[in-house]
Order: C-alpha cells, then structure tokens, then sequence
C-alpha cells in the first residue's frame, strides 16, 4: 500500500472554500457569511462568519502555512465584531430567522484560526488573552481527504480539562453559579458529571446555557440539563445505534425536540449510573 504524505493547501482559498463548504460537519458552526467586509476606519474583510451549536457568534480565519498574523488579524475582527452585535444580529435574522437571532450567546463570542501550523508562541499568546480561541491545524490527504486537529483550544466560559482534575470540593467551587446554588442528591450529582466530563481530556471548554451546560472540544461533545428532581439528563454526540440501549438509562431520542444537542440520552439517578456513563462519555468525545 502507497503512503500517502500529508500535504498543506496549493493555495489558502483552497482551505477557506472546502470548511466553509462543510462547517457545520467539520466544526459544528453554521456558515454565514464569506469575506463579510466590516465598516470601519481600517477596513478589512472576515474570512468566515458563522454561529456555533450553543449560539455563539464565531469568525474563522484561515492561512495557508505557518503566520503569527491570523491571531492578531483575528482578534481585531472579534472586537470589531462585539462593538457591532446588531450588524451579526441582523446577518442571523435574515439567514435563520428570529428565534435563532434572539437567542445568540454574546457571552461566548469564539475566533477560530485554521492553519497549516502554529508555533510555541501563538500558543502561549493564546493563553494570555481572555477570549474564546482555537487553534486548529489542518492537513491534506491525496486529492479528497482533509484533516483538522486542535492544537490550542481557549475560552472565557470554560476551563481546560487539565486545570480542573481535582478534588471534588474544588470541582464543586468551579461549577456553575447554578450548580453551586443547589443542594441535596442531585446537584451532587451533577457536580459531579461536571468533573467527569471536564476530565476525560485536554482542550475541553464548557458553556453555559440557562437551559444547559454544553462541553466542547471544538464541536460539542456533551450537554447536561440543570438538575430534576430524580434525575439529571445528559445528551451526547454518541451514535444511538451503536449502542446498547438499557430503558432507564440510555434512549435514542433522533429526532426528539430537546435542550442542547446530541442523539444520545443518558439518564443519572446515583453515582453508579454516572461509573456505567464512562465509557458513552468517552466514546463521544473520541467522535468530537
């Protein structure tokens, strides 16, 4: 067998045209707009406009190879941007409707920078800023297969999941404000599942919603819905017919209207459940 080696874009167009063709698959966003052109003294055009599965606004930005320049550029863009929210308002209106537009997360605005390469500083730099930021780096496989993979992923509303392997005491001190106004079983529980999906890797962010807490490693993997009374509801990215569904813990809910996203309902009443979850948890992360 021939080993294909692993290529960058002839040109970057070539990069920009091939996500935005796929984005939602490739980077859970929904496409917008193209080179949106921005009005302002310097000018300038976005690459990319997008929304994200949880509501957040996102600007891609993509270079070729290796250029220190794509982060800088795009957070110019990023603050042009939250000084403009009528303008990405507006964009949403008219590409997906009202509901969609009244329900964009300003909270969480996200840069995504796609890239041949990045070195050690743009890492660092990332780390520095207090925004949403990730770093993707992509590759080319023959004519018809492409690659991304997350070197850097940053955000204002989550930590990674290296920071927070810790005790439970401090995983209660770093769970939502929500979570921290609860008591009793399940809000343990719940805190918890927090630790446990904030565990399973590096680059994981999690974003709150009022009707959930999405985690993310550049697409949602994972999203558990504030605490019922004898149970708490996670949904993930796992395919349902892979799996062995139990009633009573596991459901397909295809197609069934519910907060968050995933197709996948793992239902937590103890401890126990949340040991049997593991393996689901895992298994969607790997498919994010």
């Amino acid at each position: 067998m021939t080993e294909v080696t692993p290529r960058l874009a002839d040109v970057e167009a070539d990069v920009q045209s091939l996500i935005e063709a796929h984005m939602e698959t490739m980077l859970g966003v929904r496409f917008l707009a193209s080179e949106y052109v921005i009005d302002c003294v310097e000018g300038g055009r976005i690459d990319s406009l997008g929304i994200d599965e949880n509501g957040a606004p996102v600007i891609v930005e993509y270079k070729r190879g290796t250029d220190a320049g794509v982060i800088n550029q795009g957070l110019y863009y990023l603050s042009w941007l939250t000084r403009h929210r009528s303008a990405f308002d507006s964009l949403v209106r008219d590409r997906l409707g009202v509901p969609t537009a009244a329900q964009v997360l300003w909270s969480a605005p996200r840069l995504i920078c796609v890239a041949g390469d990045f070195t050690r500083y743009d890492a660092h730099a990332v780390r520095e800023h207090r925004r949403s930021i990730d770093l993707v780096r992509y590759r080319y496989y023959g004519s018809d297969h492409v690659s991304l993979e997350t070197v850097v992923s940053v955000s204002v509303t989550g930590k990674s999941g290296a920071a927070n392997r810790r005790t439970r005491r401090h995983a209660h001190m770093d769970a939502p404000q929500a979570l921290q106004r609860q008591t009793g079983a399940m809000a343990e529980l719940a805190v918890a599942a927090d630790e446990t999906l904030r565990g399973l890797g590096d680059g994981i962010t999690r974003v709150q919603r009022k009707q959930y807490a999405a985690y993310q490693r550049l697409r949602n993997f994972a999203c558990v819905i504030p605490p019922q009374q004898t149970k708490l509801l996670v949904y993930l990215k796992a395919d349902p017919k892979s799996v062995d569904l139990t009633p009573g813990f596991t459901r397909d809910v295809t197609g069934l209207g519910h907060h968050g996203t995933g197709d996948l309902e793992v239902q937590l009443r103890t401890e126990r459940d949340l040991e049997r979850a593991q393996d689901l948890f895992r298994l969607s992360y790997a498919a994010a």
